[in-house]
């Protein structure tokens, strides 16, 4: 005689507030768990918007949307910063697992609060002074050449204006800001660091950023960043007491800038999943969307090791194209060995808009930098209108 025994597997109610090529990414990666997905996004045509279980059509910024989205999941977690807190800390308050807390994300929202809290922490930051107003740079002229960033708003490079002399002042932000001293870069890198409800960590390689100069956007990366052992070690102290000091469970991108000197300064922090760790889908045991499943689902941190070297490329709108994106070259690309591409769905392009990106894998650094390079060369996002 057969018996037949049913077990019901609850399904966690997860929700992510955004529906960008992140929220595209992290849904991707909750294929492989046992997790109910939530979507709020105020575009039905958004990247993310066809991979979710339940697409709620809604604005991210406004306190009733956010709250009664949330008020039905188990746990909440952003693929932006430019969320409604007061949304999310009502939902803490209720019970919902808030993931980064409300708590950081008002903290990194803000550059004031961000750079404020550096500087409380003893975390190694670029000086800074605050300005209400852009006549407030007249009293600053000593601290030129400086970048001026907009406290709340900015991202992917606009809300930062450079100023070197008085006569920039003129590009100036007329708004909260922080006016913050030029350092001496010699590199840019970012490490992603993953907490636990329980404060446990786990670090990532920091991956070396290489930024368009005219569009303020990264260009393509290479992980892990070759850097001195004492500048690594700098580094990921840094980053892991960035991660404490936030005092939050999430997974946290920190940008910072290597000096001639090798001096370590902390430039920003993003408290979710990361442009600069997208490379970890294919070069990490475990990818950054992977890990913030772990976290959000209460497992185990996952493996942060690189299975190879890696090179991320960007592929964004090419200039004096907007219209239905197409893809040239890309067919070029995809005959690349240890090639990997990422497509975000989105129906149009413009110029500057992130439309996907390009891993590739090889144990040959100077093959990497090769590699990145002809990609850039081979495929271009146009559009045929």
């Amino acid at each position: 005689m057969l018996y037949f025994i049913f077990v019901e597997i609850i399904a966690m109610k997860i929700g992510i507030l955004g529906g960008g090529q992140l929220g595209r990414m992290l849904l991707q990666a909750a294929a492989n768990y046992t997790v109910t997905t939530y979507v709020l996004e105020n575009d039905a045509e958004c990247p993310a918007a066809h991979l979710c279980h339940q697409f709620v059509l809604g604005d991210i910024k406004n306190f009733e949307d956010v709250y009664s989205f949330g008020k039905q999941l188990d746990a909440l977690t952003i693929e932006i910063e430019s969320v409604n807190v007061e949304a999310l800390e009502q939902l803490e308050k209720e019970g919902v697992r808030v993931i980064p807390s409300a708590s950081a994300i008002k903290t990194i929202q803000n550059k004031i609060l961000q750079k404020n809290l550096y500087a409380e922490a003893g975390i190694p930051s670029a000086p800074y002074v605050i300005t209400k107003s852009k006549s407030d740079l007249q009293h600053h002229l000593n601290f030129l050449p400086a970048a001026h960033k907009l406290a709340v708003g900015g991202y992917d490079g606009k809300g930062v204006q450079i100023l070197n002399e008085e006569k920039d002042i003129e590009l100036a932000f007329d708004a909260p800001s922080v006016l913050e001293k030029k350092i001496h870069i010699k590199q840019e890198i970012a490490i992603l660091v993953a907490t636990n409800e329980a404060g446990k960590t786990a670090i990532y390689p920091p991956a070396e950023m290489i930024f368009d100069q005219v569009l303020n956007l990264l260009d393509y990366q290479i992980s892990p960043a070759q850097l001195e052992e004492k500048v690594l070690w700098k580094a990921e102290a840094i980053a892991l007491k960035v991660a404490k000091a936030l005092n939050s469970p999430g997974l946290f991108a920190i940008e910072m800038f290597v000096d001639n000197k090798g001096e370590v300064f902390v430039n920003e922090t993003a408290p979710r999943v990361h442009n600069s760790g997208h490379h970890t889908i294919e070069a990490n045991y475990c990818s950054q969307y992977d890990m913030l499943w772990r976290i959000l689902l209460q497992l185990p941190l996952g493996n942060t090791a690189p299975i190879l070297p890696s090179a991320m490329v960007n592929l964004v709108g090419s200039e004096g194209f907007t219209g239905a994106a197409f893809y040239n070259g890309l067919d070029k690309v995809l005959e690349m060995q240890q090639s990997f591409v990422h497509l975000y769905g989105k129906l149009t392009t413009k110029p500057g808009r992130k439309m996907g990106h390009v891993t590739i894998l090889s144990s040959n650094y100077q093959d990497l930098t090769h590699q990145a390079h002809k990609i850039k060369q081979l495929i271009r996002v146009e559009s045929n209108q």
